[in-house]
């Protein structure tokens, strides 16, 4: 059994969550559970490999090796049933830079890219920074519930739209969209000739089993209009390695985004990131399938806690991800003044809705991927301040 209780201090590791508390919210003593790595530590064979890499003193450029592309190959199959070919595959240093190479290969300068809001905030930088129209298709929500707007999405379609960047699972909402949702959004985008680029680096940490459809996989044609994107990353705690995949298995599109990538003078990932990615996508499954129930149990925590003592706010528990999307509405507080509470009164240190877009007003999300020890002080200190204010 793996020890996820266990309170490892981040403290003077030049953590950002942690380090950075100071800068992002003006108090050292705000309890961080925001940016979204996990409190836990990666599972040992990772550190194993890592550890074995750096005994060897040289750190020259690395070649990627064919267990690479393999693990993944063999990860792909087991957890979802599906296949993925050696020629399908690419490695970038994140999927955030990802997305700008994406944009700039498969779009032009006049067209326009849609996202589905409330969504991560970095989707909307990519768009606006490599200088395309950004078109908005919110969500629909009713009581937490989310849906996609297929009657929206038709409506602001045109002839300069070009690509939608999809969030599945949905970060910060926590939907895992279903087959049949997923098939509707690839027929309107067949239809109007729009590329899908699918960011799927919470793909792994789904609670139903077998419940997330990896987009490539839905059909030929609709794999033949996209990009999709995977990482261990937040799975395994390997954000600070920068190690990603992208698969697509149109040959022509995939060497576009790698001319992309290289024109921004990109030839490599991290040496160490191989090693870990490697490693992760070979042994990690055990460790995976503990961490899961371990993360159910924490949002299953908070949504009893609210339920039981803080009810005028609400959170409903996600399909996927270690993410909580926490409903502040019913308390009539203007969005600035929730944000000024959690920090200053709380000294919790979440995300603010409003940087999602205008429809996370009212919202905070929760980074979960803690010890539940460190999850009862947060919930302690929300009590305390918010529920005076019900």
């Amino acid at each position: 059994m793996y020890q996820f209780d266990d309170v490892i201090d981040r403290n003077g590791t030049r953590s950002l969550k942690w380090d950075d508390r100071r800068r992002f919210f003006e108090d050292r003593d705000v309890l961080p559970l925001w940016v979204a790595d996990m409190d836990f530590a990666s599972p040992p064979c990772v550190t194993e490999a890592l550890v074995k890499r750096a005994q060897h003193p040289i750190y020259g450029y690395p070649s990627k090796p064919a267990e690479l592309n393999q693990a993944l190959i063999g990860w792909m199959k087991r957890r979802f049933d599906v296949e993925v070919k050696e020629g399908w595959l690419a490695t970038v240093p994140g999927i955030v830079p990802g997305l700008h190479f994406a944009i700039d290969a498969l779009t032009e300068p006049d067209e326009k890219v849609i996202v589905q809001t409330p969504v991560y905030q970095p989707f909307y930088q990519a768009v606006r920074n490599r200088g395309r129209q950004l078109i908005e298709n919110p969500l629909i929500e009713v009581d937490g519930d989310y849906q996609m707007d297929f009657d929206d999405l038709k409506r602001k379609i045109d002839e300069k739209t070009r690509m939608l960047i999809l969030c599945s699972p949905h970060n910060p909402v926590g939907r895992v969209w279903r087959k049949d949702e997923l098939l509707t959004l690839a027929e309107i985008c067949l239809e109007h000739d729009i590329i899908v680029v699918s960011d799927e680096i919470h793909s792994d940490l789904v609670y139903e089993k077998g419940s997330h459809t990896p987009f490539y996989s839905l059909s030929p044609e609709i794999a033949d209009k996209s990009l999709t994107f995977v990482a261990p990353s937040k799975t395994f705690n390997l954000a600070g390695l920068f190690s990603s995949f992208v698969i697509s298995p149109n040959a022509r599109m995939l060497r576009q985004f790698q001319v992309a990538m290289s024109r921004t003078g990109v030839e490599f990932i991290n040496m160490f990131g191989i090693e870990a990615m490697t490693a992760a996508y070979q042994g990690g499954d055990e460790w995976l399938d503990q961490l899961l129930v371990y993360l159910r149990g924490n949002a299953d925590y908070i949504r009893q806690f609210l339920q039981e003592r803080l009810p005028q706010v609400t959170m409903r528990v996600p399909q996927a991800t270690y993410l909580g999307w926490m409903d502040f509405r019913r308390l009539g507080l203007p969005p600035a003044e929730i944000k000024r509470l959690m920090i200053h009164e709380a000294l919790l240190g979440l995300n603010d809705g409003t940087g999602f877009g205008e429809e996370g007003a009212g919202f905070q999300r929760i980074n979960f991927a803690c010890p539940r020890s460190t999850l009862e002080e947060a919930m302690r200190r929300l009590e305390r301040t918010f529920q005076p204010l019900g």
